[in-house]
């Protein structure tokens, strides 16, 4: 009696092992999906000063080019995530920056302009690369906000530029990433909030 119950415990302790090894046999192994690739975004992005030039209520667009503006063209696009790598959808980014010769528009909205990631947290913006003026190196201003939360403050740069190292307020975390050689005119950027 004991050696059958002793059995039968051994064939139950044995069946998930079984059970694992015939289903590995003769047919091709199940495979999961891959984790998705989070590009290490996962920790917020630092906020910066804004700075005295900001102007509440620009206009919502996502592209800051006005006829006859000079200066070089560049198309940054990006997303907004939160810190578990979860899209951030219609989170408003506010922009604004310098025009080709360093100056800030204080009378109307030349280069200053807000728009809404879609639902995947992807955002679009045409503008130029703003210019220098004493003090800073390269930069733009954003103002990044998920629905009904905190709002983020901070300035995104350019790499390889001389001011860089001179600037006091730089940080490498913000730095623009230019990701194609044959299009030196796209930059692209990943806001990370904490959501």
């Amino acid at each position: 009696m004991e050696t059958t119950r002793r059995g039968f415990v051994a064939i139950l302790t044995a069946l998930p092992f079984l059970s694992f090894f015939s289903s590995g046999f003769g047919s091709k192994p199940r495979r999961l999906p891959p984790t998705p690739p989070c590009d290490d975004h996962d920790d917020p992005t630092p906020s910066q000063t804004e700075g005295p030039y900001f102007k509440p209520a620009s206009p919502e667009r996502s592209s800051l080019l006005e006829k006859g503006a000079s200066g070089t063209t560049l198309v940054l696009t990006g997303r907004v995530l939160n810190t578990r790598c979860e899209p951030v959808a219609h989170a408003l980014l506010d922009w604004w920056h310098a025009d080709d010769s360093g100056n800030y528009d204080h009378t109307g909205f030349r280069f200053r302009g807000h728009q809404y990631t879609d639902k995947a947290g992807n955002f679009r913006l045409e503008t130029i690369v703003p210019g220098l003026y004493p003090g800073r190196t390269r930069h733009f201003h954003v103002k990044v906000q998920a629905p009904n939360r905190p709002i983020l403050t901070t300035q995104l740069y350019f790499p390889k530029e001389p001011q860089n190292r001179r600037d006091r307020i730089f940080n490498p975390a913000l730095l623009l990433e230019f990701p194609r050689k044959d299009e030196p005119n796209t930059a692209s950027y990943t806001f990370v909030l904490n959501t």
